[in-house]
């Protein structure tokens, strides 16, 4: 099984975002799915800018 899922990855990572997708395109509809997609890339955009500068290690410091 984990040599299957090592050898198709990405299929199947970007099948299960499709179907992700799919699901919310038939629930909440294309603009409020349009929506979604944007607001979770600017969250992701923004994670990478605070890991990249380490703004918030500094704050959190053990």
């Amino acid at each position: 099984m984990n040599e299957i899922f090592s050898t198709y990855k990405l299929p199947i990572i970007c099948g299960a975002l499709g179907l992700i997708l799919a699901i919310l395109l038939i629930a909440v509809g294309f603009f409020k799915t349009l929506l979604i997609v944007i607001m979770a890339a600017i969250g992701v955009a923004i994670g990478m800018y605070l890991q990249r500068t380490g703004i918030l290690e500094h704050y959190f410091k053990s």
